[in-house]
C-alpha cells in the first residue's frame, strides 16, 4: 500500500468526515458478502484535491517491433532454491499439493483447511463468472508479460484477469517474507498464524481491498504473508510451485539471485520499512524481492510461467533516489497492465513516474476507476471503454480526474459488468475501464 499521509489511518473523506482503514474495512462489507471481488494490498494514498490542469502528455507512438520476450526465470544454479519450502507453504496454508509436512503439524494444518476451503471455493465460482468475462475483453495479440503496480500479494486478481499470461510483476510496499519459518513452528503457533492468514486473507477472496492493518500483520509471524497469498492464488487457479528464488535488482535493473552466503551475510538486518508508520518486518532484508515460478497442475512438462514480486516505494521521490525499479520495468517492453482498488495513486501528482511508465509502455490496461486517468491519455494513441456503473471515487480525490470518468462513462454505452473489479463507485456499484492502445495496432 501506497500511504501519502504518515500521520494517521486516515485514507480519504466523504461528506466531508475523515475515513480511516477501520471505516473502510466496514463500509465495504455489506457489498463484499454479495459480491465477490479480488484485490489484496492497495495503495491508501490521500490524493491531491488540485484541479488545476497538469503538464500535456507527450507520448510517442509504440514502435513496430515486436515486445520482448518475457525476462527468462533463474536457472537451477542461480541464487539459493527454496523449492521445497514453497512446495511446504502450498501445502501448509493454501491447502493444496502433496509435500510432507511434521508429523506434529498435519492435525493443525487439516483444521487449517477445514476452515479455508470454503473461502477458496467462493472465489472459484466468482471467477466462473470473472474470468470468462475479462478474458472476452482482450485482443488475441495481448501481451503475455504484464505489470501490476500497487499490486501487493494479488498475483490472484492477475491470473483471473490475464490468464494466459507466462510471466507477471506485482510492485508494493510489501516485502515477500521469509519461507523458512512455517515447516519449522510449532503446533500452537502455527495455529495462530494460519489464523492470523485466514483473516488477512479474506479481504483478498470476499472484499475488494486489504486493511493497512492486514498488511501490517503479513510482516510478522510464522507466515510469510505475500508469499502465502502467492501460492493461494496458484492452489485457486490449479497451479503448482516450481521453484522459488530471492532477489536483487542492480542499477541497471537487472536480477541478481540471492546465494546463500549473501542471505546468511544479511540475516539480521531486517527488511526496509518502506512507509514509516508501519511497524517494521521480523525478518531479514534478503526476502524482500521474490521470484516464484509455476506451471499447470498435472502438466509437468508445460513451461514454467513466472512471477516476480517487488518489495518498492512507488511515489517519485523514492523512484528519482533509487532508479533501480523503473530500469527494471523498462526491460519489459510492451506489456498488458492492471491496478485495482489502488486509491486512486494514479490520479496523484506525486505517482507520476510509474503513471508515465504505463503510459509509454502498455499496450492494454484493465483497472477499476484506479486506473490511468483520461487526461493522462492522448486521444491519438488510447481509447478507454467503461463498464458498470462510476457515479463518482468511493474515496474522495483529485476533482477533475473524478469529473473526466463521470463524463467518460457519460459518452458510452450502457455496458453491464456483472462482477466486482476492484473498488465500488460512490453509490457502491461495480464498474471496469479498458484501456487499449491504437497506435499499437
Amino acid at each position: 500500500m501506497q500511504i501519502a499521509d504518515e500521520r494517521s489511518d486516515t485514507v480519504g473523506r466523504r461528506d466531508g468526515q475523515p475515513i480511516t482503514t477501520s471505516h473502510l474495512n466496514k463500509r465495504l462489507l455489506p457489498v463484499a458478502l454479495v459480491v465477490i471481488g479480488a484485490a489484496c494490498s492497495r495503495g491508501r494514498t490521500v490524493v491531491d484535491s488540485d484541479t488545476r490542469p497538469h503538464p500535456p502528455v507527450v507520448v510517442s507512438p509504440l514502435p513496430a517491433a515486436p515486445a520482448p520476450a518475457a525476462p527468462e526465470a533463474a536457472t537451477a544454479s542461480a541464487g539459493q532454491a527454496f523449492d521445497r519450502e514453497a512446495r511446504q507453504i502450498f501445502r501448509i496454508v493454501a491447502c493444496a499439493g502433496n509435500e510432507p509436512v511434521p508429523d506434529d503439524l498435519e492435525p493443525t494444518v487439516e483444521a487449517h483447511c477445514a476452515l479455508f476451503r470454503p473461502a477458496l471455493d467462493a472465489y472459484r465460482r466468482y471467477l466462473e463468472t470473472a474470468g470468462p468475462y475479462l478474458t472476452g475483453l482482450q485482443p488475441k495479440d495481448l501481451p503475455t508479460s504484464v505489470v501490476y503496480p500497487f499490486g501487493g500479494g494479488d498475483l490472484l486478481s492477475a491470473l483471473t484477469t490475464y490468464p494466459n499470461l507466462t510471466e507477471v510483476t506485482t510492485l508494493s510496499l510489501e516485502h515477500a517474507g521469509d519461507p523458512r519459518r512455517a515447516a519449522a513452528s510449532d503446533a500452537e503457533s502455527l495455529a495462530d498464524s494460519l489464523r492470523r492468514f485466514r483473516n488477512d486473507i479474506n479481504g483478498l477472496l470476499t472484499m475488494s481491498d486489504s486493511t493497512t492493518e492486514n498488511m501490517m500483520d503479513l510482516q510478522r509471524g510464522d507466515i510469510p504473508g505475500q508469499l502465502g497469498f502467492f501460492l493461494v492464488a496458484l492452489a485457486i487457479h490449479d497451479q503448482v510451485p516450481v521453484s522459488l528464488r530471492y532477489f536483487r535488482l542492480e542499477e541497471d535493473g537487472s536480477i541478481h539471485y540471492l546465494e546463500e552466503k549473501e542471505i546468511t551475510d544479511i540475516e539480521d538486518e531486517l527488511a526496509k520499512l518502506l512507509n514509516q508508520r508501519w511497524k517494521s518486518p521480523d525478518f531479514s532484508a534478503a526476502f524482500s524481492n521474490v521470484e516464484l515460478t509455476f506451471r499447470p497442475k498435472n502438466q509437468p512438462d508445460a513451461p514454467v510461467r513466472v512471477h516476480r514480486h517487488i518489495a518498492a516505494n512507488l511515489m517519485d521521490g523514492p523512484l528519482a533516489a533509487d532508479p533501480r525499479v523503473m530500469n527494471h520495468l523498462e526491460k519489459h517492453g510492451h506489456m498488458a497492465a492492471m491496478t485495482k482498488a489502488a486509491s486512486y495513486t494514479l490520479w496523484n501528482p506525486n505517482f507520476s513516474r510509474i503513471r508515465t511508465y504505463l503510459v509509454e509502455n502498455m499496450t492494454f490496461m484493465i483497472s477499476d476507476s484506479t486506473g490511468v486517468p483520461p487526461q493522462y491519455l492522448p486521444a491519438t494513441h488510447f481509447v478507454q471503454e467503461t463498464y458498470g456503473s462510476f457515479a463518482g471515487p468511493f474515496l474522495d480525490a483529485n476533482m477533475r480526474d473524478a469529473e473526466d470518468f463521470r463524463e467518460l462513462w457519460r459518452s458510452q454505452p450502457a455496458r453491464p459488468l456483472p462482477f466486482r473489479y476492484g473498488y465500488v463507485d460512490a453509490e457502491r456499484r461495480p464498474h471496469l475501464v479498458v484501456t487499449r492502445r491504437i497506435d499499437a495496432q
